[in-house]
C-alpha cells in the first residue's frame, strides 16, 4: 500500500501520488501517460499531472489497481 509520507518529491499535490516503493515498470506511464512521468535520474515513476476529467481519474484508477508493487495512491489531498 502507497504511503503518502513516502511520495516522490517530484509527484505534484493532489489525491494520486507515487511512493518510493516504485520499481519503474513504466505500467502507469503507458496507462496514464497524460498524468505519469518518469524520473530519468532516479529512475521511478511520478504524478507529475492530477487528472482533469473523468477519463484521466479513471485512467490513473486502472494504474493504481495494475500496479505491481502498490507505490500508487489515491489518499492525497485534493487540490
Amino acid at each position: 500500500m502507497a504511503d503518502l509520507e513516502d511520495k516522490n518529491p517530484e509527484s505534484v499535490a493532489g489525491k494520486f501520488y507515487v511512493d518510493s516503493q516504485c520499481i519503474d515498470c513504466d505500467l502507469c506511464r503507458e496507462t496514464a501517460p497524460d498524468n505519469y512521468a518518469r524520473s530519468d535520474e532516479e529512475g521511478y515513476s511520478y504524478v507529475y499531472k492530477q487528472p482533469g476529467n473523468e477519463e484521466e481519474v479513471a485512467l490513473c484508477m486502472e494504474a493504481l489497481e495494475g500496479c505491481p508493487v502498490e507505490a500508487i495512491g489515491e489518499d492525497g489531498e485534493d487540490s
